[in-house]
């Protein structure tokens, strides 16, 4: 495509702020929470990560497409985000390994996206404002349009997302004759996950968000797992039970993200909903356990609440954030329970946290 032929193209903010661009060559309207990545690769596990349903997003690496998409690299079987805004979209790649061009993937799956955005000055923005909703726009829509477009966006505060990219029916995945059996229930999980239970020899049967404790219990399984997944955590009662039925059973119990969250609620400790969110693969962590740092991948805009949390009788914080020291992990002291706000499966990223897979075994082989 011709840089000089590509269509206008618009990002409206919920505030009324407007950033200009260019279309990358799909037409359309698209809305969502936006938010910003800081990741300099792997943008096709972003684009894919069920935990960003519903949102718009900024990559603050310059070039977004440089090396084409891999069939093999995604996360689920789709697209997630609902928009892109980027500075350059590489519409030509140059990776042997790839299966296509970005542009492509986008167009098969029609997703829309604005280019050549000041996307310095647009992550700056977002960093003192806060995350809000927004517009993209290709398909020279008014303003006014648009602007009531914006006003039926719904708040992600309080919107339940996982029933919307949480399987359908349970599926397996990897051995059946493998050591270790793990009932995993699906809030939005990511494939690398399940790629790092397979390959420390679990036979892993994935459950539909709204599956009970009695149906996850009829596997037989060695632990549990509630995964990663969009939106805000405190709709999601059923998931919050199922956490108390596994607790109170004493059966081993690891929680990433979305998980962690629920765990948290299900034991009486709130979370709210944080300005920015913390989304890269840079974000530093301190293992209060051990004292070492991790560099760690993060993908959330909830968090659960600290000083709550340091109340609890039966609670112990393992994790902070370096940055600003929010609540990046805990354990329960009288149960077989654990989780991380973070994502020790990053791929690619920091390898730092794939121990969290080893406690994990360690706790079912206990």
């Amino acid at each position: 495509m011709k840089y000089n032929t590509r269509q206008k193209a618009i990002l409206l903010l919920e505030d009324g702020t407007i950033f200009h661009g260019k279309s990358i060559g799909i037409e359309g309207t698209t809305t969502g929470e936006v938010c910003f990545n800081t990741g300099m690769t792997g943008y096709q596990e972003i684009f894919t990560d069920p935990s960003y349903y519903g949102q718009i997003m900024v990559a603050t690496n310059a070039h977004i497409g440089n090396y084409g998409v891999n069939e093999h690299e995604t996360e689920a079987d789709r697209i997630m985000i609902s928009g892109l805004v980027v500075k350059n979209f590489s519409f030509h790649y140059s990776r042997p390994g790839a299966s296509g061009s970005l542009e492509d993937y986008f167009r098969k799956q029609n997703l829309v996206a604005i280019s050549d955005v000041d996307t310095r000055a647009l992550v700056s923005y977002i960093r003192e404002h806060g995350a809000q909703n927004a517009v993209i726009s290709t398909d020279g829509k008014p303003i006014d349009e648009l602007k009531q477009i914006l006003k039926d966006v719904p708040d992600m505060v309080g919107l339940e997302l996982a029933s919307v990219v949480s399987t359908k029916e349970p599926y397996y995945v990897g051995n059946p004759d493998a050591k270790y059996k793990v009932a995993a229930l699906d809030l939005g999980i990511k494939k690398n996950i399940l790629r790092n239970l397979v390959k420390r020899d679990c036979y892993v049967k994935v459950f539909p968000f709204n599956t009970s404790f009695a149906e996850m219990a009829e596997f037989n399984p060695d632990g549990y797992f509630l995964s990663n997944g969009p939106g805000d955590p405190e709709p999601l009662e059923n998931a919050q039970q199922v956490a108390r039925d596994i607790l109170a059973q004493d059966a081993p119990l690891f929680g990433i993200c979305l998980g962690h969250q629920v765990i948290g609620l299900a034991n009486g400790i709130s979370t709210y909903k944080m300005f920015n969110g913390h989304r890269g693969i840079n974000h530093p962590i301190g293992n209060l356990l051990t004292g070492h740092g991790e560099i760690t991948s993060q993908n959330h805009g909830f968090a659960v609440n600290k000083e709550e949390l340091e109340a609890h009788p039966d609670f112990e914080i393992t994790h902070l954030h370096i940055n600003d020291k929010t609540v990046a992990g805990m354990r329960m002291k009288n149960k077989n329970c654990f989780s991380v706000q973070y994502h020790p499966e990053a791929s690619p990223g920091p390898h730092d946290a794939s121990y969290l897979f080893d406690q994990f075994i360690a706790n079912m082989e206990k």
